[in-house]
C-alpha cells in the first residue's frame, strides 16, 4: 500500500479513541495519538510490541522533497510480508526453511503533522500469528538476532556518519588555522610597515 497516500487522509476503519488500555494494562497505541518526535513514537511502538509479544521492524518513510526530512513512518510486525522459502544445501536431503515473515498485518503509521507532533493515523492491532511474551521481549532466537542484525546496521550507519561530520569538521578546523596564519602574516607585515615609518621619522631631528 502506498506510504504517500495512507499519509494524506486517517483511516476510517480504524475507531478512534481517546484511551485504549488492555485488560493487563498496557497502553496501545490508537489513530490521533501525540509523541513529540518520531524517535518518541517508535520508542513506544517498540516497547509496546515487547509487553503485547512482538518484534517491531523499521518500515517504510517519507521525506521531504525540500530539505529531505522525515515527514511519515512506518512501523510494523517483523512477520509482515512473506518471504520465498530457501533450501539447506547441507546434506543429501534438502530441506525447505520456515520463512520468519507470515504475511501479518499488524503496523502502524505516524506522520509530523504542521505543529511538529507525530500523530498517529493508522493502527492495525490483529496479528495473524501467535504472540510470544519473554523476558527480553523478543518472541524466538531468530528474531533475536534479526533485532541485533538491525541494530547492527543503525550501528554502522551512525558510525559513517560521525567519520563524515569528524571529516568536515577538520576541514573546517583546517581552513581556519590556514586563514589565522594569513592574518598573522598580515598583521605583522603591518607592524613592520610601522616599525620602518617610525624609524625614519626618527631620524630626523624634532623641532623645539
Amino acid at each position: 500500500m502506498d506510504l504517500v497516500k495512507e499519509v494524506g487522509a486517517v483511516d476510517t476503519s480504524v475507531e478512534e479513541k481517546t484511551v485504549s488500555v488492555e485488560g493487563d494494562g498496557i497502553l496501545e497505541p490508537y489513530v490521533g495519538m501525540e509523541f513529540e518526535s518520531e524517535d518518541a513514537a517508535r520508542k513506544f511502538y517498540i516497547e509496546y510490541a515487547r509487553r503485547v509479544g512482538f518484534v517491531v521492524r523499521i518500515m517504510q518513510r517519507r521525506r521531504s522533497g525540500i530539505d529531505g526530512r522525515t515527514l511519515a513512518r512506518r512501523l510494523g510486525c517483523n512477520k509482515q510480508g512473506f518471504s520465498p522459502n530457501h533450501k539447506s544445501t547441507i546434506g543429501p536431503d534438502k530441506k525447505t526453511r520456515s520463512s520468519a515473515r507470515e504475511g501479518c498485518k499488524a503496523t502502524i503509521l505516524v506522520k509530523m503533522e504542521k505543529s511538529g507532533k507525530w500523530v498517529v493515523t493508522r493502527f492495525e492491532k490483529d496479528h495473524n500469528h501467535p504472540l510470544v511474551v519473554t523476558a527480553n521481549g523478543f518472541s524466538t532466537a531468530g528474531d533475536k538476532d534479526k533485532k541485533i542484525e538491525e541494530l547492527t546496521k543503525e550501528l554502522e550507519h551512525q558510525e559513517q556518519l560521525c567519520a563524515v561530520y569528524r571529516e568536515r569538521l577538520l576541514s573546517f578546523m583546517n581552513s581556519v588555522e590556514e586563514q589565522t596564519e594569513e592574518l598573522s602574516s598580515k598583521i605583522k607585515v603591518i607592524i613592520d610597515n610601522v616599525r620602518k615609518v617610525e624609524s625614519e621619522v626618527q631620524k630626523f631631528p624634532h623641532r623645539r
